[in-house]
């Protein structure tokens, strides 16, 4: 007799449908999961640490000569010589030309003669005194005698005699003192004709044009012949001998903004960058104008920059960099972590749980990358860096830390 399987299928359809029902429950239970775990952000981090800031202002400007002149003529003359031409390097003293002024010659003889001159009149001076001199002692003698006579016996001597030697003493006495004016004047004219010789010579001395400090040839007016009128009076149109650019030592005039003017001091080091020579040499503020422009508002701040070797050239344009403030292991976190609430000022830190955490903070000094923490965060935090619109306080993120300028930590969570 064969069973009957009636009573079986029920039970195996049964069984089918009961699994089929649990596994659509696990299904959903998964994709739940996944997409839960799909809505949390990840944002971009970075460590709050330790480092030197410093904040710097840049300024353009061209190198200019620390002296530069047109060096004159003191007299007029012809150019009977000129030892130097564009491009020589000089040391103050060295001569640079020789003019010809052949009528200064005659202006010197006639002047040492005029010495000459006086020279005698002080000693004929001197001769008339000592003959004044002589004539006074025999005269003032005579009449001593003739009064300590007439004294001795009176009416011995007529007192006509007595007066007429005390006469004769007195006018002995005036051509003696006449006598030493006369050497006085004649003593005076001698350092008149010596200044006036003393000034011929130096006007001759004018003759050799010398460099009045040390430097470079930029520009040559005169050649040999050239008439050179002299260079006394501001209103002449006289042409100079050469131009003379002291290149040893540079200056920079810079344009500090009025904002960072009460940073500025003397003394105060610059690093100056010549784009041309890919080179960076050191300079210091070394005066400023004290005063700012109405037009621009800033300052005119001038740097000197040692140019030994001269292999910087005046009008090369320089870029110079001006430390403003300088401070050295400070906790600094990235400019892009920090935004404004109203008045505050507010990172968004992310916690060992994960959460976003708003924390208002005190920053001190700012540069182009960072910015320094007075207070409100600890080295070794995390905080948020780029665009922080979607987050929320509270709210669960991944980290992903990046790399920025100031900041080596490249991990990520």
């Amino acid at each position: 007799m064969r069973k009957s399987t009636a009573p079986i299928l029920p039970l195996l359809l049964a069984a089918l449908g009961a699994f089929l029902l649990s596994s659509c429950g696990n299904n959903k239970d998964v994709r739940a999961s996944a997409s839960a775990a799909s809505e949390i952000p990840t944002v971009a981090v970075a460590k709050v640490a330790t480092a030197d800031l410093s904040r710097d202002l840049v300024l353009t400007a061209e190198f200019k000569p620390f002296q530069e002149v047109d060096v004159m003529a003191k007299v007029s003359g012809y150019v009977k010589e000129i030892r130097v031409d564009v491009g020589d390097r000089v040391r103050e003293g060295d001569l640079l030309a020789t003019l010809e002024v052949p009528e200064m010659a005659d202006d010197l003889r006639k002047s040492q003669a005029g010495v000459r001159h006086s020279q005698s009149e002080v000693a004929r001076a001197q001769d008339e005194i000592a003959r004044a001199k002589s004539a006074h002692d025999i005269a003032h003698l005579s009449y001593n005698r003739l009064l300590q006579a007439s004294q001795k016996r009176p009416g011995l001597i007529a007192q006509q005699e007595i007066d007429d030697a005390q006469s004769k003493d007195l006018v002995a006495e005036a051509q003696l003192s006449a006598a030493n004016s006369s050497l006085a004047a004649a003593g005076q004219q001698v350092d008149v004709d010596q200044s006036s010789t003393a000034r011929v010579q130096t006007m001759i001395d004018y003759q050799r044009v010398t460099a009045p400090f040390t430097g470079v040839v930029t520009k040559r007016y005169a050649d040999k012949g050239s008439m050179i009128q002299a260079g006394t009076a501001s209103q002449t149109q006289a042409m100079p001998v050469v131009r003379l650019s002291q290149n040893g030592l540079l200056r920079l005039i810079l344009p500090v903004p009025e904002s960072v003017v009460p940073t500025v001091h003397i003394g105060q080091q610059v690093e100056v960058r010549v784009p041309t020579l890919d080179r960076t040499f050191p300079g210091k503020v070394a005066r400023f104008s004290d005063k700012l422009s109405y037009q621009t508002r800033t300052m005119d701040t001038e740097v000197d920059v040692p140019n030994p070797s001269l292999v910087l050239i005046p009008g090369m344009y320089a870029e110079a960099t001006l430390h403003l403030d300088q401070k050295d292991h400070a906790v600094a976190v990235p400019l892009q972590a920090v935004g404004h609430d109203g008045t505050q000022t507010t990172v968004d830190v992310v916690g060992a749980d994960g959460k976003i955490e708003v924390r208002h903070v005190a920053l001190g000094i700012q540069t182009a990358n960072d910015a320094e923490v007075l207070s409100g965060l600890h080295v070794g935090e995390l905080v948020v860096v780029g665009d922080r619109g979607g987050l929320k306080p509270g709210q669960t993120v991944r980290t992903q830390i990046v790399e920025l300028m100031s900041h080596d930590d490249t991990a990520s969570k």
